[in-house]
């Protein structure tokens, strides 16, 4: 594989997926402010990702069959996308705690 093929891949689908590169002019001695800051909203993007995809693997396992039982959701593109489904389908099919599930990840996605 060609390496502009496997950056492209990365971007697409690996660690910086849902990240964009950015080129700002700052002086010498705050560069370390702006990189220190990037460092953060990545970790905080990755972690948001991650607790989006450990509800979703929880409502998974509990309500596949009562609540999910009939969305595909290997058509969906994102995990945005996904995640929206999942609480919405949670909320109006599924038990108090499906609920309560589906408002804990809406709110992950609106923060």
């Amino acid at each position: 594989m060609a390496v502009q093929d496997r950056i492209k891949r990365y971007r697409r689908s690996g660690g910086a997926a849902d990240l964009v590169r950015v080129e700002v002019l700052v002086p010498a001695d705050r560069r370390g402010d702006i990189l220190s800051e990037a460092a953060r909203m990545r970790n905080e993007h990755r972690l948001r990702k991650e607790r989006l995809q450990r509800s979703i693997d929880q409502a998974l396992s509990l309500y596949r069959l009562r609540v999910l039982d009939n969305i595909d959701l290997d058509r969906l593109s994102d995990l945005k996308e996904k995640s929206r489904v999942v609480a919405n389908a949670l909320m109006e099919r599924g038990d108090a705690r499906a609920f309560a599930i589906g408002r804990r990840m809406l709110a992950e996605l609106g923060s």
